[in-house]
């Protein structure tokens, strides 16, 4: 049986040496979001935390639910609670018809919707690209947010899912759905 020796310095003679490291590096510091429309806002979701974007359709309300929540949605057997964007954040309610989207999340352990205009591109940006949610003027609603992207020459908002699904509210939620479940 013949020795075989394995180079580990990463040069494979086909492009300038740590060049294929700067692409791993480069990939470590890129983020990927889905940017989608509420009303007139750009907004966006890790695409880490996606798990499918599904076309509107008629939903089971439930009673005794925060207003944002529209409802419910059977999703291949998996109970979704649907969460109106617009409703969450500037309290109208969403007309819904066949062409705004769902969403599907996930949130921690959780799988919820979240009903918006629609979805508008896939971002790749550089971690360094997001920028801090400035503290002046800022409202009890940009808790909800986790940074900005600037692009030409719009703003887009990326979500904190765990910010916007967090509270009393949203708690009872999930415990319906647990004890629906059992």
């Amino acid at each position: 049986m013949e020795a075989v020796a394995i180079d580990t310095s990463g040069d494979t003679g086909l492009a300038p040496k740590g060049l294929a490291m700067n692409h791993l590096q480069s990939a470590v510091d890129e983020s990927q979001y889905i940017s989608f429309r509420v009303g007139d806002g750009q907004n966006a979701v890790d695409i880490m935390r996606c798990r499918e974007i599904k076309g509107w359709t008629e939903i089971t309300g439930l009673p005794n639910q925060p207003k944002y929540v529209r409802g419910v949605l059977n999703l291949r057997g998996i109970v979704v609670p649907i969460i109106d964007l617009r409703n969450r954040f500037w309290g109208e309610k969403t007309d819904a018809t066949p062409m705004h989207v769902v969403i599907i999340v996930n949130v921690g352990e959780q799988i919820v919707g979240l009903l918006v205009d629609a979805v508008s591109d896939i971002l790749s940006t550089e971690r360094s690209q997001v920028k801090d949610v400035p503290e002046a003027g800022q409202t009890a609603d940009a808790r909800y947010l986790k940074g900005l992207i600037a692009l030409d020459e719009e703003m887009v908002a990326i979500l904190s899912l765990s910010s916007l699904l967090q509270g009393e509210e949203f708690g009872a939620i999930a415990e319906n759905q647990d004890d629906h479940v059992r």
